[in-house]
This record gives structure tokens, sequence and C-alpha cells, in this order.
């Protein structure tokens, strides 16, 4: 007779299957982020939460769009600034996403009726984090790419003076440059404009 009582059981095989996730429509997230006292970020049909922003990635936030702002005043032609509340939507990753400041030219374009989901962002800033900084670097600048709109995107490290810009000059080609002393300033193509690094990081202690 076979004596199986010293054979080992992989605890893996009597764990019960992973559970799948719940897949919303778009309809379905907007209507639950109307309601939500916390954003919340859609990606295919899965809805994940933002995490908590620090301190020093919220000043930065504000200071990236107020300088913006005063730099288009003296413009001739005409741009809007958005904060961190203002969803993006790529309707060919089916993605939507809260970038910390945006610009669009003239006048925004959304996908729905109700003007949550802006499609025709030129200038996109993400405030990098410990725990987005990679994703922001290249997966979300993937998602971003896919809006013919998109030209320039702006990476900002919160812990030191250090900005990396990219700006597409042609469809599939993008060209980068770096900004690390807080005397420089950034000549933004996508709105020809000019703002200062010391404007940036005003009031953040840097390493």
């Amino acid at each position: 007779m076979f004596d199986d009582t010293n054979i080992a059981i992989n605890p893996l095989a009597i764990l019960p299957p992973k559970k799948e996730p719940r897949l919303y429509t778009l309809a379905q997230y907007l209507r639950r982020e109307e309601r939500s006292e916390e954003l919340h970020e859609y990606i295919n049909g899965i809805i994940t939460k933002l995490p908590m922003a620090l301190g020093p990635h919220n000043e930065i936030t504000m200071n990236v769009a107020a300088a913006l702002k005063n730099a288009i005043k003296s413009l001739t032609q005409k741009y809007r600034i958005f904060g961190a509340q203002q969803l993006i939507y790529m309707p060919k990753k089916n993605i939507s996403r809260y970038p910390d400041v945006l610009a669009v030219f003239e006048a925004p374009l959304y996908y729905d009726s109700n003007e949550q989901l802006l499609i025709n962002p030129i200038l996109i800033v993400e405030v990098l984090s410990k725990s987005t900084r990679n994703y922001d670097r290249n997966g979300k600048f993937d998602e971003y790419k896919t809006l013919d709109s998109f030209k320039e995107y702006l990476l900002i490290d919160q812990k030191k003076c250090h900005i990396e810009r990219r700006f597409r000059e042609e469809p599939d080609l993008w060209r980068d440059s770096y900004f690390t002393e807080i005397n420089q300033s950034i000549h933004l193509k996508s709105l020809d404009c000019t703002i200062s690094l010391a404007d940036i990081y005003e009031n953040i202690e840097l390493k």
C-alpha cells in the first residue's frame, strides 16, 4: 500500500484562487469619482486610488502653475493652465490620469459632455514622488504620447534641483533636455514662454 504521510503539501496548492479585480465602465468610474472624497484614476476598467502627495510635492505643483499663469499673460496666443484635479483621458488606451499641471492651447476639449475628461493637453507636468517616479518617466509617458495634442513633458524632482524636459519635434521623435542649476530657466517650446527654476523651487529645501 502506498504511504503518503511523509509527502509535503505545497501550501500554495491549498490557497484560494486569486480574486480578479472588478471592472468598471468609464461612465461608472466618472459617477463614482464625482461622489468620492478621494481621487482615483481609471486604467482600462480598473479604478486605482491616488497616493497622498507630500507637502513639497504640492508646493512645487502650485509654484509651477503660478509661474505658467504669469508667463502666458503677455503672449499673443491664448493658453489655459489646469491644476492637479483635472482629469485627462487617453481614448486609445482607455485610461484617465490626474497630472500635476497641464496646459492647453486656446480652449479645452473634452471627451464627455460633462467636461470631466480633457483630451487636448499640449504640456503636461509631473512632480516626481518616490512611489511613482519610474512610472511617471516611462509607462505614463507612453500613455500620454497617444494624445496627438501632447507636445511637451516636464518631470520635476522634488528632492533636488533636477528637471527633465521632453519635447516632441516630430510625431515619433522626442528630444530630452536637463536642467540642474537653480539660476537656469526653461523655455517651454509648446507655449513659447519661459519659467525659472528659482520660481519652480521657491521655498523648497533641496538636497
